[in-house]
């Protein structure tokens, strides 16, 4: 399934562009039967309804109805939907916005983009939805369980552009973190190691090899057992600075992930994971601007954990 939204075919709605499947270039029969055995997570009964209600539409913008043959190589767009949705209690901010860029405060809970059983309770969505920006997108992500900055593009034109400085590693990111405090560990420090899949699709862990993710880390104040850290990933994978420091045996507060798996059920805020993307700072490549943005947003403080 791709995802590319032609806005010629299909318009957003309720903040949602369409997605899109191609039929291979071999393929026979109904294209209801394809959507069936392609996507099988919508029923039969509700392919039914949305051909029947004009909702699948071809490259070309001609809707498809039960009857449609399937035809090698074309596009077909449809809207994703999900029958309900629990509401994330929480807001996010836009700190700035001008014709090619978004930076939002992201609370923690909320995802970035739609994925599983998140589609209308993204930061992505919301903003399309509240804007109306069709051609919103981040340029980067960060985990629904992190708070802090998400820079977007606003226009598809510049897209790649600032899509380069991450790829690029032009962008300074610095984080905020509240984790346990150990006398004996040497900080600041740069902290280097090779970070795979453990087997999970959502977890990461350290293994020998070429390191391919590196965190310089310092402390910012210390108090009792507990300490807020300054974490600056100079490398991007996945989940980088939660392993990073509970490989350290530094785990995040918060953290239902690392070192162990203890994810809170659906609906329970109590503990969100103690870590903030504090700060973006880049040239921008448009306007050559220095562009520093910082969250409005604060972890939780020392004294108040004991």
């Amino acid at each position: 399934m791709h995802n590319r939204h032609d806005p010629r075919v299909l318009p957003m709605r309720d903040g949602v562009n369409p997605s899109c499947v191609v039929l291979p270039s071999i393929v026979h029969g109904l294209l209801l039967d394809f959507l069936v055995q392609r996507l099988p997570a919508v029923s039969r009964a509700d392919w039914l309804r949305r051909l029947g209600a004009g909702e699948v539409v071809d490259e070309q913008g001609v809707a498809a109805t039960a009857q449609s043959p399937c035809t090698p190589g074309l596009r077909y767009y449809y809207y994703r939907e999900l029958p309900s949705e629990t509401p994330i209690p929480f807001e996010e901010t836009v700190l700035y916005q001008d014709e090619h860029i978004l930076v939002a405060d992201k609370p923690h809970f909320l995802p970035v983009v739609p994925a599983g059983r998140y589609l209308q309770q993204t930061l992505l969505v919301r903003l399309k939805r509240r804007l109306g920006l069709p051609e919103l997108s981040p340029v980067h992500r960060i985990d629904r369980d992190t708070a802090g900055l998400v820079l977007f593009s606003v226009q598809r034109a510049t897209r790649g552009m600032y899509q380069a400085l991450f790829r690029e590693r032009a962008v300074r990111k610095v984080y905020e973190a509240v984790a346990p405090w150990r006398a004996d560990l040497p900080l600041p420090r740069v902290h280097e190691s090779r970070l795979e899949e453990l087997g999970h699709f959502f977890r990461m862990q350290e293994v020998p090899g070429t390191p391919n993710a590196i965190t310089a880390m310092a402390v910012v104040e210390q108090e009792g057992p507990w300490a807020r850290y300054r974490l600056e990933p100079i490398t991007g994978k996945r989940h980088q600075l939660r392993v990073h420091m509970a490989a350290l045996g530094l785990p995040l507060c918060g953290d239902g992930f690392y070192p162990e798996v203890n994810d809170p059920p659906e609906g329970d805020y109590s503990n969100p994971l103690q870590l903030l993307a504090r700060t973006l700072s880049f040239t921008d490549p448009v306007t050559g601007q220095a562009r520093d943005f910082a969250s409005r947003l604060q972890l939780r403080a020392l004294a108040s954990l004991g």
